[in-house]
């Protein structure tokens, strides 16, 4: 099932928007999820050398799980999430189709 994202299309003579439904195929929706996933590594190999330092400045007994918690707790305030990027392709798609 493709993901899908509604988004609000202002309609002249009208006080309410039209709500337009935006959906991405499965070969888009894997493609973001790619996107996504390298990202995520990138980040977390960052968030990992940003532990160390930390450790390293506070001078703390770099222990590896101690480094990973650091990393993970650095990385879930950093990540983006698969969902963020479908909904920023839906995006893109209801602009390229209505803001012409």
């Amino acid at each position: 099932m493709s993901f899908s994202k509604s988004f609000p299309r202002t309609v002249k003579g009208s006080p309410y928007p039209r709500w337009e439904e935006v959906f991405i195929s499965e070969e888009e929706e894997r493609s973001e999820e790619d996107k996504c996933r390298v990202e995520n590594l990138r980040i977390m190999d960052q968030c990992i050398e940003d532990a160390k330092k930390i450790m390293a400045n506070k001078s703390l007994k770099p222990y590896q799980t101690d480094l990973i918690n650091t990393a993970i707790a650095l990385f879930e305030k950093r990540a983006s999430h698969s969902v963020y990027w479908k909904e920023r392709k839906s995006k893109d798609k209801f602009d390229e189709l209505y803001n012409k």
